[in-house]
């Protein structure tokens, strides 16, 4: 597995960033960049994507996350808290749940691959929409990745998050959870899909909705999406990055009771 490391201290938190369908992990540096003076940051291509091998059968959700856990294992880390955008976050759903030792947090962002993306051609327009959206220099960076992965992968790996119980496994996650979504993506679901799902969970969930975002928030958004994490992972106040005033508000829509509970105000853009 291709992968990029911060020069972090061994000793600093390890933080996995866990990259979306068809790519590599290279889209998620803007934001792992921003978090690696903190924490000692991870950034592979699993297996089948980008620059790592291919493999000679296809791969689904559970094989992504025995592949995370192996990787983890080969650097010497017992414990990360993972990080992921789009696909991502049900590999790292699927990690909480076979892996529960192996997990500190779990971040979410954007998280894909439910009901809301079927059947594939419903995810393919969603995704030609998404693109519309997000900045350009963002093609260069997936594009190459896209084609590298190949329609004959696209179909299969699809195939397999369809498959894959997405609602099952966040609702059945015991650790500290992170949501963060942009209130311009069209693969996510509306606002009350979002709050009655996160309703339904035993109340470990904060969800943070960031302004102006659509889907590749780790890309577009880094400086707003590093400080709701650097935040989250202190158990401080969701709170706007001060360093960028005025590009885009970050507010709760839903926060669980083992959560610390925001000031008034504090969610304020």
């Amino acid at each position: 597995m291709f992968y990029r490391e911060s020069p972090q201290p061994p000793e600093a938190p390890v933080m996995l960033h866990v990259h979306g369908f068809g790519l590599s992990g290279r889209y998620l540096l803007p934001t792992a960049e921003r978090l690696a003076g903190e924490y000692h940051t991870l950034v592979p291509d699993l297996p089948g994507f980008g620059r790592s091998g291919k493999v000679a059968d296809a791969l689904d959700v559970p094989d992504l996350a025995r592949a995370a856990v192996r990787f983890l294992d080969d650097r010497g880390v017992e414990r990360a808290t993972l990080v992921g955008n789009s696909m991502g976050c049900p590999v790292i759903c699927e990690f909480a749940y076979r892996y529960p030792d192996r997990i500190d947090r779990a971040v979410l962002v954007s998280p894909a691959g439910g009901l809301f993306n079927q059947p594939l051609r419903r995810a393919m327009g969603q995704i030609s929409r998404d693109g519309a959206r997000e900045p350009a220099r963002l093609m260069r960076v997936v594009t190459p990745d896209y084609v590298r992965f190949g329609v004959p992968s696209t179909v299969r790996m699809f195939r397999a998050l369809t498959t894959y119980p997405s609602v099952e496994r966040l609702l059945e996650l015991q650790i500290p959870t992170l949501a963060v979504l942009g209130d311009r993506d069209p693969l996510m679901p509306g606002p009350a899909r979002v709050q009655e799902v996160a309703g339904q969970t035993d109340n470990h969930v904060l969800v943070v909705r960031i302004e102006g975002a659509a889907h590749a928030i780790n890309f577009s958004h880094p400086g707003e999406l590093a400080n709701v994490i650097r935040l989250f992972m202190h158990d401080r106040p969701i709170v706007d990055d001060p360093d960028s005033p005025g590009h885009s508000r970050v507010y709760e829509i839903h926060r669980g009771t083992h959560h610390p509970p925001a000031k008034e105000g504090d969610a304020q853009g």
